[in-house]
């Protein structure tokens, strides 16, 4: 499977500084950039994606903040990298300050996703940092075939389960995965967990 990669050209209004603060934005911003160049209504992109047609009208309008899962469905949908729905313009050179990102929630805050370097057209992997509190988790969809997950835990401990068999890892310990099931990820432990996040996807 080969995604569409969309070079997205930001409206002048947009600050770069708050796009990369707001997700909101980006997300609004760049799934109608998407929808329009794939010519898709948005009842077209509802029986796509199985998101409905109201909600994809208030993530499109900026008013509402979709959640992980719901860019996950988006984002398969339209057979596009995740973060796709989340780039935001760059240069040749970029910092990115963890502190000024505005995280991705789930679990009632106890997931936290950071994108760091999302999906380019001269690259085929995007990097996230994630942070899960004790008892924190989610529950990922499977992506698309050929998708592999390289993660490094850097804190505390994360338990992967994924095509039924599940691994347990530490600090310094590191995994690779396809990713093309469903997989979930967990803190079972008592301090917070950090990862590096890599997704590669398949040419």
């Amino acid at each position: 499977m080969r995604y569409i990669v969309c070079i997205v050209r930001y409206n002048v209004n947009y600050k770069e500084e708050n796009l990369m603060e707001e997700p909101t934005l980006l997300v609004a911003h760049n799934l109608k950039m998407l929808r329009e160049a794939k010519k898709l209504s948005l009842d077209g992109l509802a029986e796509l994606t199985g998101v409905s047609k109201s909600m994809l009208g208030q993530i499109e309008r900026g008013a509402s903040s979709p959640t992980i899962s719901t860019i996950w469905k988006i984002a398969n949908g339209l057979k596009v990298p995740f973060t796709s729905l989340l780039n935001a313009p760059t240069a040749d050179s970029t910092v990115v300050r963890t502190a000024q990102l505005q995280p991705l929630i789930a679990d009632d805050g106890r997931y936290r996703l950071y994108a760091l370097f999302p999906m380019e057209a001269e690259r085929r992997f995007e990097l996230y940092m994630i942070e899960i509190v004790p008892g924190g988790s989610l529950a990922a969809e499977a992506h698309p075939d050929g998708t592999q997950e390289f993660l490094t835990v850097f804190a505390g401990e994360l338990t992967v389960r994924a095509d039924g068999d599940e691994t347990r890892l530490g600090a310094g310990d590191s995994l690779r995965f396809r990713a093309d099931r469903a997989h979930a990820y967990t803190n079972a432990g008592e301090v917070l967990t950090k990862i590096h996040l890599v997704i590669q996807y398949r040419e």
